[in-house]
């Protein structure tokens, strides 16, 4: 016998809101189920695998355009796998991409923490000054000279 879940039922089971599987399926990337007499959907064993596996890609922090790309090479198992492997590829550069950015901003973080190393009045805190100086355009202790923010625009 197979085993029907409703919506609220598959969203326990995998751990996803009921609105992303809603989502999901208006998308496209979650054939529809079937209905029941009463209207309500009847999910599948298939629908529990399908997202078992888009919720580990998005674990893997893969797009919804990569997800339903590796999506369809299941559907053709007889496919040539380089694809999927440049996918990865490029996951893998975004991600070291977001690292470099990351470590790029603890580092103007631990500058910006530096310059507040005692206790004392906000009136004399030295990361408030450099966040203040920096909303003027001044320069700043946590941005390399070149590499300031953009200074905000009055709106027209």
């Amino acid at each position: 016998m197979n085993t029907i879940w409703r919506i609220g039922e598959l969203a326990r089971a995998t751990g996803i809101e009921v609105e992303t599987i809603r989502y999901y399926e208006k998308t496209g990337l979650l054939p529809p189920p079937a209905r029941q007499a009463n209207g309500y959907r009847a999910y599948a064993a298939a629908h529990l695998e399908q997202l078992a596996f888009i919720r580990h890609c998005r674990a893997l922090d893969m797009s919804l355009a990569d997800i339903r790309r590796l999506l369809d090479f299941l559907e053709r198992p007889q496919a040539d796998c380089d694809d999927i492997n440049l996918l990865v590829d490029a996951q893998l550069l975004r991600v070291r991409a977001r690292l470099a950015s990351m470590q790029a901003l603890e580092r103007q973080l631990i500058e910006l923490r530096g310059r507040c190393a005692q206790p004392h009045q906000v009136a004399d805190c030295g990361i408030l000054h450099e966040l203040v100086a920096a909303a003027h355009g001044e320069a700043c202790a946590c941005h390399a000279p070149g590499t300031e923010p953009p200074v905000a625009q009055a709106p027209r």
